[in-house]
């Protein structure tokens, strides 16, 4: 279960045949298969949506708006992706699009929840707390970082994914993610050190 409350199969486990013949059946004229790949991606478009703006019923209106634009364009996937890829591509510039238009409610990165006492605590807690921390931290970044934190952090894409959802350069994308992680671990040093962040 994610933190908008979706639960899903992990990307990994989702066949690219699956979603290239359910493509292929909407574009021959068979509309009902289209409902099948919303079932398969509705859980990761919406939980993509909810880091990007934290509000859930936003979340699921801009998922839905990602899936009538991915109905309509659905002859222009060239399958030089795999189709997540350019779904997540076509979402991804939706919802940046919509939070230009109606920003997020964020709050600024000198004001974002300092973490608490990060020695070690039982019952779990001292994880709950650092991923609490780093998401008030991680929203309140300039959206330039955020996008590509988001994205290679929480929705595990590589550079090069995260580099085509967002139509920028790799080496840009490397830039932004490392400018992102050094604004990150001064604001929580105790909890992103080195070990804690995965490097590009």
């Amino acid at each position: 279960m994610d933190d908008a409350g979706w639960s899903y199969p992990a990307r990994s486990r989702v066949k690219a045949s699956e979603d290239e013949a359910d493509v292929e059946a909407v574009l021959a004229g068979e509309i009902e298969a289209f409902e099948r790949i919303v079932r398969r991606w509705q859980g990761p478009l919406v939980n993509l949506a909810w880091r990007f703006c934290r509000d859930r019923a936003r979340a699921e209106e801009m998922a839905q708006e990602a899936f009538l634009r991915a109905y309509r364009a659905l002859n222009r996937w060239r399958k030089d992706a795999a189709f997540s890829t350019w779904l997540f591509a076509l979402a991804t510039n939706l919802y940046r699009t919509e939070l230009r238009r109606i920003p997020a409610w964020t709050v600024p990165l000198g004001e974002a929840a300092e973490a608490r006492d990060p020695r070690p605590i039982d019952g779990g807690l001292e994880d709950q707390d650092r991923a609490s921390a780093v998401r008030s931290a991680m929203l309140a970044l300039p959206s330039k970082y955020r996008e590509v934190l988001i994205l290679f952090y929480f929705h595990d894409m590589d550079v090069g994914a995260t580099a085509r959802s967002l139509n920028l350069p790799e080496g840009t994308v490397k830039a932004r993610l490392s400018r992102g992680r050094e604004i990150l671990r001064r604001k929580l040093p105790h909890w992103l050190g080195a070990p804690h962040m995965k490097e590009a």
